[in-house]
């Protein structure tokens, strides 16, 4: 028997009971205790429909209270959680479902039609997350403890790679401590009765991992937003005096563009990171002219979300530096031999480290192509200085980061191959002021092909942050370089009109 990724929780009901756990959308508070025993009554109807240890149970839906207590409730039993992508189209879902092989797949009304589809055929149980509304007061003892293992999986997160499939990154009991304990030596404002807002989708690692599970642990309360409006979230660090905010750039620059920015008082921010795409300076700077620092911070969730985070003195310093790592994480840039580059040298970024995951779920050649001898290879492109501050020049595996999901350009540039009329394709990057990056399809058409064919098409098969919002149609070939390859970098350079973003105001 080991210790569970629950137990934080529990610890924290015992200590500060009546300490808000989660405040969802500024209104509905729920105190430690409340959500102990909420999660307790969850993991016992979990129980009743026969869901067992090392099961694995689905969960879809929009984000909500009960979207949270039943995960919760789902590894108090010892089972499995897998995050669902809630904008997933039927066809997407089915592969998710056929690859971890749920006996439960959890779900809100909003999502129940495409979820049905997906399971149709399937013996997989369906239920429905209204369901755990009422069980908020339910009495009865807490379920048995299950017999688990440090190593012993606690969830399976899917991520898209630079291939159509997405694959399932496994998190453990042990890893999961590993990287709540790394941040805790190196990071004061995450601290007991610290207040975090999350305003993301639950589908990926900065849900339930990094949000929900993390903070509990620590006994932090939780802002949780129904989605994100960046007014309301600007209103609500200003007025709860939340202190730490996590997010993608695209946050920071919506909210720094609003008109009330100027006055808002944000000075209880102590700790703000962005991820997932560098951040223009500009931004940075605004957020600086009201005394907050953006740090920018690097990972995946294959290394558990976050590996680095650059230092507080080097924000401005070296603003788009990702820092040299964390308290155990290691951060190497190589060459394709494996040998270490000179300062200054473009490579590949490997990182070693105890919140590393230990495995792909039921792709055990995919991980052994990315861990080798101890070092996850990242597939990201970063240079590193003097003095060891790593910065990511370009991302190798090309993926698109929109709203704070990966998108593949391999997956779309399958999907518009299959087109008549369509030679060949190439999906890059385009800026967008709400998702902070889209997909922009560059098509060289032997026929009469629009713009809308090619929209119409890709929303019959992919979900729709998926589909390109620019749809640039050619009648000539698409650069390339001298090995045959797509010369994506110079089909970039040909387009800077996708790339050019707004500045914020301050």
């Amino acid at each position: 028997m080991t210790e569970l990724v629950t137990d934080g929780l529990g610890y924290w009901a015992r200590q500060a009971p009546d300490r808000p756990a989660i405040v969802f959308d500024g209104s509905d508070t729920v105190d430690y205790r409340t959500l102990e025993h909420w999660t307790d009554a969850a993991a016992r109807a979990h129980e009743a429909r026969g869901v067992r240890p090392g099961d694995r149970v689905g969960i879809i839906g929009g984000n909500s209270l009960e979207w949270v207590v039943a995960a919760i409730g789902v590894l108090k039993l010892g089972a499995v959680v897998v995050p669902l992508n809630d904008r997933f189209t039927p066809e997407e879902l089915r592969y998710l479902v056929d690859d971890s092989g749920p006996r439960l797949v959890l779900t809100d009304e909003a999502h129940l039609a495409s979820i049905t589809a997906a399971l149709e055929g399937t013996a997989v149980d369906r239920g429905g997350l209204e369901d755990f509304t009422k069980l908020r007061h339910a009495g009865g003892d807490p379920p048995g403890r299950p017999d688990a293992a440090p190593d012993d999986v606690t969830q399976i997160v899917y991520t898209s790679g630079t291939t159509s499939r997405p694959k399932g990154v496994i998190f453990t009991h042990r890893s999961t401590f590993n990287l709540i304990a790394d941040f805790a030596f190196a990071e004061p404002a995450l601290r007991p009765g610290a207040r975090i807002i999350y305003v993301l989708s639950m589908s990926g690692a900065p849900g339930l991992l990094w949000h929900f599970l993390h903070p509990l642990t620590r006994g932090l309360s939780i802002f949780y937003e129904r989605g994100f409006d960046p007014a309301t979230v600007l209103k609500r660090v200003a007025g709860e005096k939340v202190q730490i905010m996590c997010g993608v750039p695209v946050l920071f620059e919506q909210m720094a563009a609003r008109p009330e920015f100027g006055g808002a008082d944000l000075s209880s921010l102590e700790l703000a990171t962005i991820a997932g795409a560098r951040c223009p300076v500009p931004t940075i700077e605004a957020w600086l002219a009201k005394g907050v620092l953006l740090r920018q911070a690097y990972g995946m969730t294959e290394l558990g979300g976050i590996s680095s985070l650059n230092p507080p003195e080097q924000a401005l310093k070296r603003p788009g530096s990702i820092g040299r790592g964390t308290v155990f994480n290691r951060h190497r840039v190589v060459r394709a031999d494996g040998t270490d580059c000179d300062p200054g040298e473009p490579g590949e970024i490997i990182v070693s480290g105890p919140g590393v995951t230990p495995g792909y779920w039921r792709n055990e050649r995919a991980y052994a192509e990315a861990m080798r001898d101890g070092w996850f290879h990242s597939g990201d492109l970063g240079v590193k200085d003097d003095e060891g501050f790593i910065q990511v020049v370009d991302r190798l595996k090309d993926i698109i980061i929109t709203g704070g999901y990966n998108v593949a350009p391999s997956e779309i540039e399958a999907v518009i191959g299959e087109i008549p009329g369509v030679a060949e394709v190439c999906v890059i990057s385009a800026h967008d002021p709400k998702f902070g990056e889209t997909p922009a399809a560059i098509v060289h058409a032997t026929g009469a092909l629009t713009a809308e064919d090619v929209t119409a098409h890709c929303r019959e098969r992919l979900a729709g942050y998926k589909v390109p919002r620019h749809v640039v149609i050619q009648d000539v070939p698409l650069v390339r370089m001298a090995s045959g390859k797509i010369a994506r970098s110079r089909i970039r350079e040909a387009h800077p009109e996708l790339a050019e973003p707004p500045a914020p105001q301050r």
